[in-house]
């Protein structure tokens, strides 16, 4: 059964807003008290945050579809829907996030680091919040948008200072278990370790962690064996150090053999040929393995490499090593750039930025694109006349129509609002104001408006009944 995974494909759902309600306000004694339909609530987001306690992307493999909750829609009597709950996925610490194209959406590295993986829809207005001077009864509200929907890639790069890289069975495992406390699983068969190791060493007043990178034999870069899946667990290490067995058993092997394979490997893979490096010649407890580390040993000095002759399982030469790496772990960390204070940066609009754009295609349709007209569009009821006329209204106080003609387009010719796959489309016929003198003054409610003085009331009352008496006199009896 599989016990860690760090890479796996996610779908996340963000919640839908909640649609706004269109009532009115009914009370005894006042049958028309005004609009009071209330807003929808926000649709919850889908946030993933670093968290210490997690080390593998087990529970997002067995489970890859992870969905917010949705917004509740607004009621009458100013009553606003209930916002949808933010779902937090906690994921291991050094998890990158990526889109199916490869590119990285963020890096999340250290306790607390978060990323909104999906935003959740805004909650339609009700018509309570519609209501102007202008628009005193709408009899309309706004749609709740829908919540972002995404396929992301998490791939798990393992935070640590020091990276144990060699062939199998080359004692890092062991190595790890005696210069920490970590205690991996070990045994004299290849592929022992399937999962990275961490552990913590002590050094003096340096502390530093120190992984086990299992898996790399030829052609691991490509794939091969187990190394394809693990390599991206040395990209975040500063130091690397090459564990050599010089008591292999396989008489085509030697240190000088494996290392060269191993450097080849990295290289293929890229990105790591500036990292530091040291040569660990292990097992020097059994007599054989102590002849050969000293027979290569003035070799790799002289490719310019650090080399120590060390026994895990003995415990020689371990105190050398530890302090040695706490060294160049101090210059690595002393070497990266310090990071500056977070600057806010404000970048206004330009002055002519309209917000929103008008091309035309190749087959003479205009498209407009823009973050308001098209959430205008997924807001609208299309089955509201009065909303279809208040979107129409928006749209030309944007200068949308304006655009249009401006672009060249005439009566009839065809408009699409939003990207190819999700586009609203419909035959433009321009207006002076829009949708506003072809279906009247939207929104008005004469029963809304003030009342008349008194004495106009008076004398239409009685001009009604001077009219009545006139059709009267005319009557002709049998």
């Amino acid at each position: 059964m599989t016990t860690f995974v760090d890479r796996v494909e996610l779908h996340v759902a963000a919640g839908n807003g909640g649609h706004g309600c269109a009532s009115v306000h009914r009370e005894k004694f006042k049958p028309l008290g005004g609009p009071d339909g209330g807003n929808g609530g926000r649709g919850g987001d889908v946030i993933l945050v670093v968290d210490q306690s997690i080390t593998t992307l087990l529970d997002y493999h067995h489970k890859p579809h992870r969905s917010a909750t949705n917004g509740k829609p607004g009621e009458g009597g100013n009553r606003s829907g209930k916002d949808g709950q933010d779902l937090i996925l906690p994921v291991p610490d050094g998890t990158v996030i990526q889109d199916k194209a490869g590119n990285v959406l963020a890096d999340l590295v250290g306790h607390g680091t978060s990323y909104v993986a999906a935003q959740g829809g805004r909650g339609g207005l009700g018509n309570a919040a519609l209501s102007s001077a202008r628009r005193k009864a709408p009899g309309f509200a706004l749609l709740g948008e829908p919540g972002g929907f995404h396929d992301i890639v998490m791939e798990l790069k393992t935070v640590a200072d020091v990276a144990l890289v060699g062939y199998p069975s080359a004692g890092k495992s062991s190595l790890i278990s005696v210069l920490s406390a970590a205690k991996p699983k070990i045994a004299d068969y290849p592929f022992t370790t399937l999962v990275p190791n961490l552990g913590v060493v002590t050094a003096g007043s340096t502390v530093y962690t120190i992984a086990d990178v299992p898996g790399l034999i030829p052609g691991a870069s490509q794939g091969k064996g187990l190394g394809l899946e693990f390599l991206r667990h040395v990209e975040r290490c500063s130091v690397l150090v090459h564990v050599l067995d010089t008591a292999t058993l396989e008489s085509e092997r030697d240190p000088l053999s494996d290392l060269d394979m191993i450097e080849e490997e990295l290289k293929q893979y890229g990105g790591l040929g500036n990292r530091p490096r040291l040569v660990v010649l292990n097992k020097i407890d059994v007599p054989d393995g102590k002849d050969l580390a000293e027979m290569v040993r003035p070799e790799l000095e002289a490719r310019g490499y650090r080399v120590f002759e060390v026994s895990a399982v003995a415990h020689m030469g371990l105190k050398e090593l530890s302090f040695a790496v706490a060294e160049m772990v101090g210059a690595a960390r002393a070497a990266k750039p310090k990071e500056e204070a977070t600057r806010i940066v404000i970048r206004p609009k330009a002055v002519d930025d309209t917000g929103f754009t008008v091309t035309m295609e190749e087959d003479g349709l205009f498209r407009v694109r823009g973050e308001k007209p098209e959430r205008w569009v997924r807001q609208t009821d299309f089955n509201n006349d009065e909303a279809v006329g208040y979107l129409a209204d928006r749209l030309n106080r944007l200068g949308v129509e304006a655009a249009l003609m401006k672009a060249g387009a005439r009566g009839g010719d065809g408009v699409a609002i939003g990207p190819e796959d999700n586009a609203v489309v419909f035959d433009w016929e321009p207006s002076v104001t829009a949708g506003a003198e072809m279906l009247g003054r939207r929104g008005e409610d004469h029963r809304f408006e003030a009342p008349r003085p008194a004495t106009t009331r008076r004398r239409d009352k009685q001009a009604e009944r001077d009219e009545a008496t006139e059709e009267f006199e005319g009557f002709e009896p049998f």
